[in-house]
């Protein structure tokens, strides 16, 4: 281990940024999290999914903005945010009534959908 180039003092300075900016907006509980290279992410799983499906929402509005053809209507905007609600309500749901939690895979699952229509709404509901 020895041999293994260490990161300066900005890398570290970096990821502490980095880590103490994801402590504000999450609970950052490690068996919650998942693991990239043997380090855990700055955000839980259900934080990393929301980001990712805000970004992956992102990627796909810029490709077919040309064919959007307007904002959502009012009710449709309600019933989006509730149907991507819905699976994090069920998982807390399910985790407070059974005492066991689901797996990272699903928490990221649910956040995944409430990211892209969260993301949706704002990029094609901006009045």
């Amino acid at each position: 281990m020895a041999t293994l180039a260490q990161p300066g003092i900005p890398a570290y300075l970096f990821a502490l940024s980095v880590y103490a900016a994801g402590g504000v907006v999450c609970h950052q509980l490690p068996d919650r999290s998942f693991l990239l290279w043997g380090h855990q992410l700055p955000v839980c799983a259900r934080c990393t999914g929301i980001y990712a499906g805000a970004a992956a929402a992102a990627l796909v509005a810029h490709v077919a903005r040309r064919f959007a053809r307007g904002a959502f209507a009012k009710e449709t905007r309600l019933w989006m945010l509730v149907g991507a609600a819905f699976p994090n309500a069920a998982t807390l749901a399910y985790e407070w009534t059974s005492g066991a939690a689901p797996s990272n895979g699903i928490r990221a699952a649910a956040g995944f959908a409430l990211g892209a229509v969260v993301a949706l709404l704002l990029i094609y509901d901006v009045d």
